[in-house]
């Protein structure tokens, strides 16, 4: 029949299972520091929750849209910002601000599978609704920062760059350009990093002969109010022992909704040289689907980008399986004596694989090896009649012999 698996979507086998759950731990650990509490919604939403709100290269050419058995257009959800936007509007009057919200799920964007770009990924999203202070830009700034640091990133391998969407506008009307001069600059620089510098010249030369970003690099006494921000938040970010952050005009993102500061951050290793992951400040997204404005803040980090980075600087760990202990019997009689063995070892708080199937006791071992099980031990009638048994690592091959009652110790200890 052929490979039937979608192009652009994986399966997690348990070794990939076992990092995925171990960067969704990471993530949620080092978030929830900062008091942000976990929301969820439907990966299903009606298509016009985004339109005219989000990029239109992604409404119009990435999105999975279709129409259901109503007549509906619904569509997959690209990206999370429109529906927290939606959540939070909805509740607006219920809720308690400063709003700290957080999820880990799954969108889909019909778009060329590459390296670190897929059709379905998973995100981590972290929302600051209610507050307008750079001291909001700069905690989500560093909550980006300490996630890499939690998976032991050091600040030499990558680089956070800072922009300001109030300051490009500022430099726009600074240099006379229309609103779709405006529109056109916004997705050429979107896509400056991944263009040659005399690609990047001509294209914008097609838009404008006065280029924004000179204004604001000659520091124009039209942007110093605008730039003034820029420098508070990132001497809050230097004062929070963040030096790896630098100001980056260039720096847009390319969704519609933001409208101040933009980050992105990026790898410096050559092998990844590439943008991570990024966010920014939308303060009038709520308002759009209805009541009043709220505030916002927030990034999304993908799964894939992230996992690419930390196999890139060797960060994985090498993942165990979450069973404990393959526990064999000695002889095929002896299933159920191990199978009373094994309930007992779980009521003790051990996850233990009760071995089948196998006949020999090699190739229970064996078994246990390529189910990447750490531990592994032999229950018969010698066991049972001693009331010891001998638990063996199976990195190590080293064996421990414990009474049974503390079989659960010497695992937890070893």
């Amino acid at each position: 029949m052929g490979n039937l698996t979608y192009k652009g979507v994986r399966d997690f086998y348990p070794e990939d299972e076992r990092i995925k759950r171990y960067i969704f731990d990471v993530l949620e650990k080092t978030v929830e520091l900062y008091g942000y509490e976990p929301y969820n919604a439907s990966v299903l939403e009606p298509t016009e929750l985004y339109a005219s709100k989000t990029s239109e290269e992604i409404v119009n050419e990435q999105t999975y849209t279709f129409t259901d058995r109503g007549g509906r257009s619904v569509t997959l959800r690209p990206e999370m910002t429109p529906t927290v936007a939606r959540m939070v509007s909805s509740k607006r009057r219920e809720l308690g601000f400063p709003l700290r919200w957080y999820s880990i799920q799954n969108f889909f964007r019909y778009e060329k599978p590459q390296r670190g770009r897929l059709r379905e990924f998973w995100q981590l999203n972290v929302d600051l609704f209610g507050a307008t202070d750079t001291a909001a830009d700069a905690e989500i700034v560093e909550i980006a920062y300490r996630v890499l640091r939690a998976f032991g990133a050091t600040e030499e391998m990558f680089t956070i760059k800072i922009a300001d969407r109030n300051l490009l506008e500022t430099a726009f009307d600074a240099s006379g350009m229309t609103v779709e001069q405006k529109r056109a600059y916004r997705k050429v620089l979107d896509k400056k990093n991944k263009m040659s510098e005399d690609e990047f010249e001509k294209e914008v030369r097609a838009i404008t002969e006065n280029d924004p970003l000179l204004l604001i690099q000659k520091r124009d006494i039209s942007i110093e109010q605008a730039l003034g921000e820029t420098e508070t938040l990132l001497n809050r970010l230097n004062a929070r022992g963040i030096h790896n952050v630098e100001f980056d005009p260039s720096i847009v993102r390319g969704f519609d909704y933001y409208t101040g500061m933009v980050f992105e951050i990026f790898d410096t290793s050559e092998e990844n040289n590439r943008a991570l992951f990024g966010g920014g400040r939308y303060d009038y997204l709520v308002k759009e689907y209805g009541g009043e404005d709220v505030p916002a803040v927030g990034f999304g980090m993908g799964d894939v980008t992230v996992r690419d980075f930390l196999e890139t600087h060797t960060l994985l760990p090498n993942a165990r399986a979450t069973t404990d202990l393959y526990l064999a019997p000695a002889t095929p009689e002896d299933v159920e004596k191990a199978s009373g063995t094994a309930q007992f070892l779980r009521n003790a708080g051990l996850q233990v694989a009760l071995g089948l199937k196998h006949k020999k006791i090699s190739d229970h071992i064996k078994a246990a090896e390529k189910l990447a099980i750490p531990f592994f031990a032999v229950y018969g009638a010698k066991e049972e009649e001693s009331g010891m048994i001998s638990i063996r690592t199976i990195k190590t091959k080293e064996e421990t012999t414990v009474p049974l009652e503390g079989v659960a110790r010497i695992i937890e200890a070893l």
